[in-house]
């Protein structure tokens, strides 16, 4: 990875941190479905990243959320499990020709199809620990399933839409 791609990812990291603090905090939609778009850090890292600076990113990235949330450890626990099950969904989402190892999971490299799936199931993932460990309550399981899946639809479609502004 050269300096170019790094601060590339930097950029774009900050950006998804920047945005959620400043803008989504704020966008709900039918106070059921919220927009988690700084888990996009975690998901659009380049295939090659090691498990131990995935792991860190998704530390930092989640308490970062967490001090302007002023939810304690909410936020870091469900991105630190996003990280740990990243190289789990990539490998069970591997196309037939796989992955070069400079690859990003961009459109113009993977394909929207495959894109989408794996956004898809790894925000499903991530929404499910947040409004789990912010329920509480697994007799609220119902009402709280609704909300992930309302809020997994939406995120989803505002990273994909983000994710047009990146170039390849």
């Amino acid at each position: 990875m050269n300096t170019r791609n790094l601060l590339t990812i930097v950029f774009w990291s900050l950006l998804y941190v920047v945005l959620q603090v400043l803008l989504f905090r704020n966008l709900v939609l039918f106070h059921y479905g919220f927009c988690f778009v700084y888990v996009a850090t975690i998901l659009l890292l380049p295939f090659d990243i090691s498990a131990v600076a995935l792991l860190f990113t998704g530390f930092g990235v989640g308490f970062l959320v967490d001090i302007f949330y002023n939810t304690p450890g909410m936020h870091a626990a469900a991105t630190v499990f996003t990280a740990y099950l990243r190289p789990f969904a990539l490998r069970l989402l591997t196309p037939q020709r796989g992955y070069e190892d400079r690859n990003e999971p961009l459109i113009g490299e993977m394909g929207l199809s495959w894109l989408l799936t794996y956004i898809g199931l790894m925000v499903f993932l991530h929404h499910a620990v947040v409004f789990f460990i912010e329920a509480s309550n697994w007799a609220l399981w119902l009402p709280t399933l609704g909300k992930v899946l309302v809020s997994t639809l939406f995120t989803t479609t505002v990273i994909t839409l983000l994710h047009y502004f990146r170039k390849s």
